[in-house]
């Protein structure tokens, strides 16, 4: 059963934009620390954002820090990424993850509990 679905990546050149979603299939999720992973060609997978159940707690990798945005509408039961001033060296495969942890804001792979499939970025220079 595939509980994470993540959307929106794509091909786009240098200093474009994206906007990733990952849509969680249960409603228990919104009580869940959400976090964006990625991992590139030949690369372990690293932290890339991460958020707490309310929205009002976030953390960003230094490297995508004032370009890349976590936000997440429970309504929706769905995490965004937004994704700006991209680089080439942010092309990867872009992983939603959910930890059950009450009050998690996300920051390590080894916490997550709950994977998506993922989704590939291709920044062209």
């Amino acid at each position: 059963q595939v509980l994470l679905v993540e959307s929106g990546g794509g091909l786009v050149q240098a200093g474009g934009s994206l906007r990733l979603s990952c849509a969680a299939a249960r409603r228990t999720f919104s009580s869940y620390g959400m976090g964006w992973f990625r991992q590139a060609p030949g690369k372990e997978r690293e932290f890339v954002a991460g958020i707490n159940w309310s929205g009002v707690s976030t953390s960003y990798a230094d490297s995508v820090k004032g370009r890349f945005t976590i936000s997440r509408d429970s309504a929706k039961n769905t995490v965004y990424l937004q994704m700006n001033s991209l680089k080439p060296e942010d092309t990867a495969v872009y992983y939603c993850a959910a930890d059950s942890k009450w009050g998690s804001v996300p920051t390590t792979s080894r916490d997550m509990d709950y994977w998506g499939k993922g989704a590939l970025v291709t920044v062209s220079a």
